[in-house]
Parts: structure tokens; C-alpha cells; sequence
């Protein structure tokens, strides 16, 4: 970490402040120092789907910027920001001298490939309860805590990362309580049964 702090910058981003467009040239690539970020694609048509939400400790945006490419993806803060900017000459200087840093990131990178084709098959082949289910469970093991999670984002964007509307979201979350899944006090979410969750993340069935 002290060799990667030698030869990054920090950035500063308010909330709702681009980091990168999609098109932009990946010169180098970005880890969350403190905040929140979201990476996203827009349609023809201006509907956004987002990839990803990160937090501390979380990289983005180093496949293009290892490729020597364009960003294919947007990304913005979501909330007061500190990134760290890490230049792709330097960096490549240095997992060439540090073979085992390179190591770790093809780790990283192989852990989020697996959790992106997760999230490919939930959009396309699990029903919206499923899809919701799974992302409490995630939350979960992110945050270490099997009765209680909090969640990070708003319905709206939590709506948007899972493929559907808020409207639908409040409702299934209804239709989750009332079956004794969970409860929900604001940004809370208490976990009554996982057990019944992690069904419900693979059956999608919610009566």
C-alpha cells in the first residue's frame, strides 16, 4: 500500500460530480479512498443501468486503463468523494518489479468477473423478488452481519442496479415482510430468515 500511495494522486469529487464519461481515454484507473461511487452505462435513450457501487477500499476502471483503452462505462459519485488516481505507466513499472501486487490484482479481478456474471443472470434469467433477495444477501456478507444490513443506496438506485422500478421494489419489500423475511426501518433492513432469503434469491417465488 505504501508503494501504491507513492505514486497516486488524490482526487476530490462532490456528490453527483462525474469521475469519468464513458469514450474517455483509460490513461489509469481509480480506487475509492472514502465515499461512494457508482459506474454506469446510459441507452440511446437516456435510461441508466448501473454496474456497480463501490465504497472504500473498492478499484475501478483498470481493465480499459491495463488495455490502454477507452472507458466503455460512466462513472460518478454518489456522495462527498476521495479517490485515489493511479497512473497506468507507474503502475505497470510497478507490478513489474512487485510481481506479487500483480498477483493480488488478478485475484480482485477474477472475484468481480464471478460477481458480474452473477449479476448478468439475475438481470436476465431471475425473477425481480429473486434479484432483490440476492443483493440483501450480498449486502450481508459485505457488511459481516446476518441479522441486520444497511443499505447503502436509495430505492431509486437500488431500483436501477436490480433491473426495475421503485415502485416495484417498495412493493416486493412489503410482500417480504408480510412473509416474515424481513423488516425495514428506513435505511435498515433486519434479516428475519436467511434461510428463506437465500430461497428466495435462487426461487424467485414470493406468494
Amino acid at each position: 500500500m505504501e508503494q501504491i500511495a507513492a505514486i497516486a494522486s488524490t482526487l476530490k469529487f462532490a456528490r453527483g460530480e462525474m469521475i469519468f464519461h464513458e469514450g474517455d481515454r483509460g490513461d489509469g484507473f481509480y480506487m475509492v479512498e472514502k465515499g461512494k461511487i457508482k459506474v454506469f452505462k446510459l441507452s440511446f435513450d437516456g435510461k441508466e443501468q448501473i454496474l456497480h457501487i463501490y465504497g472504500p477500499g473498492h478499484i475501478f476502471g483498470e481493465v480499459p486503463a491495463f488495455e490502454g483503452k477507452n472507458f466503455p462505462a460512466s462513472s460518478m459519485a454518489l456522495e462527498k468523494s476521495d479517490i485515489l488516481f493511479l497512473p497506468r505507466d507507474k503502475f505497470v513499472d510497478l507490478i513489474t518489479r512487485t510481481p506479487g501486487l500483480g498477483m493480488n490484482m488478478l485475484a480482485d479481478l477474477s472475484r468481480r468477473l464471478r460477481e458480474f456474471t452473477v449479476q448478468i443472470e439475475n438481470l436476465s434469467l431471475k425473477e425481480v423478488p429473486s434479484r432483490l433477495a440476492a443483493y440483501i444477501i450480498t449486502l450481508s456478507k459485505e457488511q459481516k452481519n446476518e441479522q441486520q444490513v444497511i443499505l447503502p443506496i436509495s430505492k431509486a438506485q437500488l431500483s436501477n442496479l436490480i433491473g426495475t422500478t421503485p415502485e416495484t421494489v417498495s412493493r416486493i419489500l412489503k410482500k417480504m415482510m408480510a412473509a416474515s423475511f424481513i423488516d425495514v426501518q428506513t435505511k435498515t433492513i433486519f434479516i428475519k430468515d436467511l434461510e428463506g432469503l437465500l430461497d428466495l434469491s435462487k426461487s424467485g417465488s414470493l406468494s
